[in-house]
């Protein structure tokens, strides 16, 4: 029975599960307590360079814990990451869902991790709102999360590691729920203009799943300008539905997600350039892509039978 063999494995997962978790709130109550250390007698400041944060001690400790979420709570699947290659740099590009609580990423991380081992250097771009959060920036910046920027990116692939990139960003994260199974980059070509630059590979990351977490209802792209919270690198204000609450606007106060099923499957890689040519147009780089996506995108929608449940 599905049911039994999940308790089993959390059963199996608990122990490293709870040494985890109590690895990764020492993590996060230090970085709190430095935020609110005004005299500067703490000590344990991340390093200055972010892509120097990541931890393979750390992550090493305490990737059992993600795992039980990822493979109880939304009883993950990873598909075909033996696709991407096994050493070098590459690209990951995903298509990205669930709004800030992106379980999508979580649950290829853990399976990243555990098939390449946490010593693969390995990078994921996140808002910088992320990192203006105590606690949570310290526990994620352990498992190679950066703030997304240009500066960032080729850094990271200069340096021969694996870089997930999710090109949607907040606007594709805040889809409604009836369009999880779309991709919605929103035009941006900075990712296919970075790969052909450096010579890179693409393997493309699609994944369903992460927008049944929660009923979102729309972006909210028009009250966002109105608003000016381009400001803070904010193109959305949205609204879903979901548990406690009930309604939120960019998940606050508060939101825990659903336990939907999330389904990863990874693609062969692209080669833009043997593809397109040395002089490739940035857009048809960009619609090949997203065209291979969508297409991979389709098909796990087609596989699920109901929300949630998968």
């Amino acid at each position: 029975m599905p049911g039994s063999s999940l308790l089993s494995q959390a059963a199996a997962l608990a122990p490293a599960a709870v040494r985890g978790n109590a690895r990764m709130l020492e993590v996060a109550v230090a970085d709190v307590l430095r935020s609110a250390d005004l005299l500067g007698v703490l000590h344990g400041a991340p390093p200055p360079d972010a892509l120097d944060a990541r931890d393979p001690d750390y992550i090493r400790a305490t990737l059992d814990a993600v795992r039980l979420s990822s493979e109880v709570y939304f009883r993950g699947e990873v598909r075909d990451l033996d696709r991407i290659p096994a050493d070098g740099p590459v690209l990951l590009v995903g298509n990205h869902s669930g709004g800030t609580l992106i379980a999508d990423t979580f649950v290829f991380a853990q399976a990243f991790y555990r098939h390449f081992g946490a010593d693969r250097p390995f990078h994921q771009l996140a808002h910088d709102l992320v990192f203006r959060v105590p606690g949570v920036r310290a526990m994620l910046s352990r498992y190679g999360t950066v703030p997304a920027s240009p500066e960032h990116m080729r850094r990271a692939l200069e340096r021969d590691a694996a870089l997930l990139v999710y090109p949607g960003g907040d606007h594709e994260s805040y889809r409604p729920t009836w369009q999880s199974d779309e991709i919605d980059f929103a035009g941006r070509t900075g990712f296919v203009r970075l790969a052909l630059e450096l010579g890179v590979p693409i393997v493309p990351v699609v994944a369903i799943g992460g927008q049944e977490t929660a009923l979102f209802l729309g972006q909210g792209t028009a009250l966002a300008r109105r608003l000016r919270l381009d400001r803070l690198r904010l193109k959305v204000l949205p609204a879903q539905i979901a548990p406690p609450l009930g309604l939120t606007i960019l998940d606050l106060p508060v939101r825990v997600p659903l336990p939907a099923k999330i389904t990863v499957r990874v693609l062969p890689p692209l080669d833009l350039g043997a593809l397109l040519g040395a002089r490739a147009d940035p857009q048809d780089a960009y619609d090949v892509v997203t065209g291979v996506m969508q297409t991979a995108l389709s098909e796990l929608a087609e596989e699920r039978t109901l929300p949630v449940v998968g």
